[in-house]
This record gives structure tokens, C-alpha cells and sequence, in this order.
């Protein structure tokens, strides 16, 4: 009688425990490097121990990531290959773009490039492509998009021969924050929801690297800059060591990437957003 019993409370915690087992959802992550690193750590030296898309999940049981990030794309280039990248239906996505277009030169555009789906000559056009597509995957998923970082000069960690300037300065007549503005009237104008990381207060220029490590341009002696006195210091890959040992990662490992710290902060926006998006998806469930 008593084993009876007990099998009986024991079906009835496993039928209460399975009952609450959450629904699984996917997630699709699209963009450039800073995403497509999460599962190639080996490429960052091994200085990052954990992305973004991986924090992200451990907050959401039930939710697993597709990364689609590719390194070195533009929203450009994502735009005009994105029948071919095989994108798949999925709950939620996210759209973090935007860096690789400003190094590159192509021009924001205006918000009517957006609305009247003018064609991939500009960020907005862009941008106008990716979102359609991802409305006709799944016109009832949720999107998100996530705004560049500000950059400090990058350095490529495996070639320091791939280098660029920081977004203190403009790049071919046009400031990142050009691009990062159009990021946020798209997300005005579709009421989509924005995670600006470029004017995020725990992101700054400033804390982005802890010193770039130059040559004295008089004594020839290394001297480990700060910003923004290491704007102005040449740095000559060939020549010089890498100027970003270890000691020198703050928020990204080489002036663009994020480190550690720089994915828990990218992770934390993007799980407030996430929290609001799946607990609407929840509820709308249950209604229906």
C-alpha cells in the first residue's frame, strides 16, 4: 500500500515538473565578428572565455542560439546574400550591424531609403532587406537590433597587419554614430526594440583598451598610451610588437572585439530586452 502510494506522488512531482518544462524557442543571431566569435573562441587567442549568444542563453532555459554572425560582413553584404545564407524560421532575432559598413565607406542613406526600399546602396536600404526577410521567415518573430559599440584602434590579434582607427575620427566623411543613429529611427520608426551599446555610459572610448603599447616616436622605448594620447602615436605592424599584450584588455581584447567584460555588458542589454520580448510571447500563448 505504502509503495503504491509513493509511485503514485512520485508520477504526480514528475507530471508537476514537466508541466512547467519551458517551451523551446529559437534564437538567431546575425552579424559580423563580434557574433561569429561566440563559437570560435581559438580566434581570439583564446582571451575570451565566453560570448555574448552563449551568456545570453544560460538566462532562458528553453532558448537556444543559431550564430549567424560572419566575420568581416557589412549589413550591405548580409543584404544582398541573404536568400543564400540560409536563415531559418526562428522566435526571435537579433541584427547586430553596422561597424563594418562605417570602416568600409557605405553611406548611412536617410529614412526614406528604409521606407521606400530604395535597394542596398545605403545602411537604411540595407537594412530595409534584412528586416523584410526576416518578416517573411516568420511575421509573428520578435526582432532586435543591436547598435555598434564605439572602437578604439583595432589591431587584428593573428595579422597586426589588418588594423584600423578608432571611431574618434570619421571615415570617409561619415562618423559611426551616423550609422548607429540610423540603426535607432529604423527602430522607431518599425517599434522594434534597440540596444544602443554606442552610447552605452559602461562602454566608453576611454575604457575600451587599458593602454596601447607604442614606441616613443623621440627614444624608440616602448610606452604603454592611454586614449586619447594613443590616438596620436604611429603604429607599424611590421615593425613593432603587438601593442595590446594581456594586461592591456578593458572592455575589448583588441580595441574593437569585446573581451569578458565587454560580453557581459553586451549580454546584460540584450537579456533586459529579451526578458520583456519572451515573456510577451508567453502570455500571448496562453491567450490563444
Amino acid at each position: 500500500m505504502k509503495q503504491t502510494k509513493f509511485i503514485a506522488l512520485l508520477a504526480a512531482i514528475i507530471l508537476l515538473f514537466s508541466a512547467y518544462k519551458p517551451r523551446e524557442q529559437t534564437w538567431v543571431a546575425i552579424g559580423d565578428s563580434i557574433t561569429y566569435l561566440n563559437d570560435h573562441l581559438d580566434e581570439t587567442g583564446n582571451r575570451v572565455t565566453k560570448g555574448y549568444l552563449s551568456r545570453v542563453t544560460e538566462h532562458f532555459p528553453g532558448l537556444h542560439y543559431i550564430n549567424k554572425g560572419l566575420n568581416g560582413w557589412t549589413s550591405g553584404g548580409i543584404a544582398q546574400h541573404i536568400d543564400s545564407l540560409g536563415i531559418p524560421s526562428a522566435d526571435l532575432y537579433t541584427v547586430f550591424l553596422g561597424t563594418n559598413d562605417w570602416w568600409q565607406g557605405r553611406p548611412a542613406g536617410n529614412l526614406n531609403d528604409y521606407k521606400d526600399n530604395k535597394g542596398n546602396s545605403t545602411v537604411y536600404g540595407a537594412f530595409r532587406i534584412i528586416i523584410s526577410k526576416l518578416r517573411r521567415l516568420n511575421p509573428g518573430a520578435r526582432i532586435v537590433l543591436v547598435t555598434p559599440m564605439q572602437r578604439n584602434d583595432f589591431v587584428y590579434i593573428n595579422d597586426p597587419r589588418n588594423n584600423a582607427y578608432g571611431s574618434y575620427r570619421e571615415k570617409n566623411g561619415q562618423a559611426l554614430e551616423t550609422i548607429v543613429n540610423a540603426i535607432d529611427s529604423i527602430g522607431r520608426f518599425e517599434q522594434i526594440p534597440v540596444v544602443d551599446l554606442y552610447h552605452n555610459r559602461r562602454l566608453p572610448m576611454a575604457a575600451l583598451v587599458k593602454f596601447k603599447r607604442l614606441k616613443d616616436t623621440i627614444t624608440g622605448r616602448y610606452v604603454n598610451y592611454t586614449y586619447p594620447q594613443s590616438a596620436g602615436i604611429p603604429f607599424h605592424p611590421v615593425a613593432d610588437d603587438y601593442p595590446y599584450p594581456k594586461e592591456a584588455i578593458g572592455l575589448t581584447y583588441d580595441g574593437l572585439h569585446p573581451s569578458d567584460q565587454g560580453n557581459v555588458i553586451i549580454a546584460g542589454e540584450l537579456i533586459k530586452i529579451f526578458k520583456t520580448l519572451l515573456n510577451a510571447a508567453k502570455d500571448a500563448k496562453h491567450e490563444n
